[in-house]
């Protein structure tokens, strides 16, 4: 096992990150598994894989820059609708915050390994396909957005949030369930969930940089961090957008057998 990360993992961390960040496979669980596979260990290893998650928030910051806009603008008290969505994404944003906080060592000694990962990522596919099944058994159409949004709708998709803090399970996929469960469209939910990316992933990304980022610069270096960000960032928009395509047409079913077969793969293959 090595602990140095050079540019060349540090783009193909990138592009895990970038990819699985929004879509709901869990990517700190694809980080992990790819980190062990590279021969990629260590506590800045750790540290360097959620620093890169800032790359993923910047593409959200693009390409829904209009809702930041108004979250913005809400700050002053110029638009109404801004200051609705701001407030419902601080509460949603508050248990996961409490919750890390408080388990935040017990979380990164204990879970960040391969096999709660696999536990995590089956365990979640099985509950994407039945709520798939239980959608297509009950089929309801909604015509609710972020509007309608309530304080206790933001307050129960911030505790189902919290589920996701165990590697693997999928913060995208915590989140949209849980917008699914309360009514909300698929692409709402979808929405949702990236902007509820903004204060959850910056916040984990600026706790990490403050107790290790010193450390990630100097055993790794800020060319391997750069090419991680940057990476992270542009697949992060190709992937938000391919994702909302995809959820206009389809459901989540097709993710649920993704994390199985990916679990099953690693328990064959890892033992």
């Amino acid at each position: 096992m090595c602990l140095m990360i050079d540019p060349r993992h540090a783009v193909l961390l990138g592009i895990v990150e970038g990819l699985t960040e929004y879509l709901p496979v869990s990517s700190t669980g694809h980080l992990i598994l790819a980190a062990h596979w590279w021969g990629l260990e260590g506590e800045v290893v750790k540290t360097f894989e959620v620093i890169i998650q800032a790359g993923a928030v910047a593409a959200v910051f693009g390409l829904y820059r209009s809702r930041v806009r108004a979250m913005l603008r809400a700050v002053s008290g110029h638009d109404v609708v801004g200051q609705q969505l701001l407030r419902n994404l601080l509460i949603s944003f508050l248990p996961a915050a409490v919750v890390g906080l408080l388990l935040h060592r017990v979380i990164k000694a204990r879970l960040f390994g391969v096999w709660p990962v696999v536990a995590a990522l089956a365990l979640g596919g099985l509950f994407m396909i039945g709520v798939e099944w239980w959608r297509a058994r009950w089929p309801h159409t909604s015509a609710r957005n972020l509007e309608s949004m309530s304080v206790l709708d933001a307050f129960l998709i911030g505790c189902a949030q919290c589920v996701s803090l165990w590697p693997g399970t999928s913060r995208a996929m915590v989140t949209i369930v849980a917008g699914l469960l309360l009514g909300f469209p698929a692409t709402v939910a979808a929405e949702y969930s990236f902007l509820l990316a903004l204060p959850t992933l910056g916040a984990a990304t600026l706790f990490d940089a403050a107790t290790g980022g010193r450390a990630v610069l100097t055993q790794i270096g800020g060319v391997s961090l750069l090419c991680g960000f940057v990476t992270a960032a542009v697949v992060a928009v190709l992937a938000i957008r391919g994702f909302v395509r995809y959820l206009t047409h389809r459901g989540l079913a097709l993710f649920g057998w993704y994390r199985l077969a990916l679990a099953a793969l690693v328990w064959f293959t890892v033992r």
